[in-house]
């Protein structure tokens, strides 16, 4: 194992997925998986574990290497999300750090790229989210926190709630409105830590999911600079969130996909050592007809999770289609996890048995990155 970290990646090099794949596989096995129950307690992962991270060139995959990311695609990104499901992890918020790095590749000046993405690749930053309030959720023209221009700053007040990572975020990307209009919502980048009049309110107890901090924060006349403003330009907020959902459903996705064949594997092994009234339990009718259905549905899964992250590798996924996938994955995650603890039977009921914390955590995926009747909505659209 210590191999695998002796020498960080090259920046230069662009290694393939499978070679990423086997690094973070290793990162994981290493650094997260043996603290799993100590990041469930202090509900937050370690800062030192994104250093690790950042040393190993794993924060960044899809990011070009000239912003000090590892020049890779999305499928590096899906590798990621594979390998955690694999490792039964929901502590380590990857996911919210590497969306945050793409609004900034994507809608940041370039003077911003070079400011932050190689300290969010190296670990030097960590990043986080903010979009939603206690009475804005998917909804995001609901938005009520503001930042109104007093000279060359910005005074931002309102409060947000479900923000993960930050805890210990170095790197806000925050959601505000900075007009009148139901559409004026600009991004600011954040810089959290020792700002004036930002808080913390209170670290949010979660049904699962529990390793990962998530907090409610509040802004109180704090003050960023007009530089801060994402691009450079004010009201282009909604654009910009909406242009990066089909990236976060996609990722949703691959994780509730990687995440049925875990349950799938787990339950598969359960019913073949489990004996009841003399024989295995995978030999019984009911136990390999559940789990026949489990494999087929998880089967499907795969293959509308690959043909999702193909299309956002060409840049052709459409909002409808990542809707779809989030919707379906999301849903048939859950029948199929619920279904694998269900051949545990009371074992998988216990809270310290994997199959049971797979249950809760995948609960989650059918409300972040927008909930499951927003994406019909959506879908609806496109008919």
């Amino acid at each position: 194992m210590d191999e695998a970290f002796r020498e960080p990646r090259e920046p230069a090099r662009a290694a393939s997925a499978s070679d990423f794949r086997l690094r973070y596989r290793a990162f994981l096995e290493a650094y997260v998986t043996p603290n799993q129950e100590k990041f469930r307690q202090q509900r937050n992962v370690d800062r030192a574990v994104w250093a690790k991270a950042g040393e190993l060139g794993l924060l960044l995959p899809d990011v070009p290497v000239a912003y000090g990311g590892m020049g890779g695609s999305f499928l590096d990104v899906a590798a990621i999300f594979e390998e955690r499901a694999a490792a039964d992890d929901r502590s380590f918020g990857a996911h919210v750090h590497i969306i945050a790095a793409n609004y900034i590749l994507h809608h940041g000046t370039e003077e911003q790229r070079h400011a932050y993405l190689p300290r969010l690749a190296n670990g030097a930053m960590v990043a986080a989210i903010a979009m939603t309030e206690p009475h804005a959720g998917s909804d995001l023209r609901a938005i009520r926190a503001s930042a109104r221009r007093a000279g060359d700053a910005y005074v931002i007040n309102g409060t947000k709630t479900f923000i993960s990572n930050i805890f210990i975020a170095d790197l806000l990307i925050l959601a505000v409105r900075t007009g009148e209009g139901a559409k004026d919502l600009s991004l600011l980048l954040v810089e959290p830590r020792d700002l004036p009049g930002f808080e913390i309110v209170r670290k949010l107890g979660k049904l699962g999911q529990t390793g990962q901090d998530t907090c409610e924060i509040r802004f109180t006349d704090a003050r960023v600079k007009t530089s801060q403003l994402l691009g450079l330009e004010e009201n282009c907020g909604l654009r910009q969130l909406v242009g990066e959902l089909p990236y976060e459903r996609t990722i949703v996705s691959v994780s509730a996909c990687a995440t049925m064949e875990r349950a799938l594997r787990l339950a598969t092994d359960y019913a073949r050592e489990r004996i009841i009234q003399g024989r295995p339990l995978i030999e019984m009718q009911n136990a390999r007809f559940k789990l026949a259905e489990c494999k087929a549905k998880a089967t499907v899964a795969r293959v509308f999770a690959d043909h999702c992250v193909r299309l956002l590798s060409e840049g052709a996924l459409d909002a409808a289609t990542a809707s779809i996938g989030k919707l379906w994955l999301s849903e048939t995650e859950f029948d199929v996890v619920d279904e694998c603890l269900q051949v545990f039977g009371g074992n998988g009921y216990i809270d310290d048995h994997p199959i049971g914390q797979i249950f809760v955590d995948a609960r989650a995926e059918r409300i972040y990155g927008g909930s499951s009747e927003i994406m019909k909505e959506i879908i609806a659209r496109s008919l």
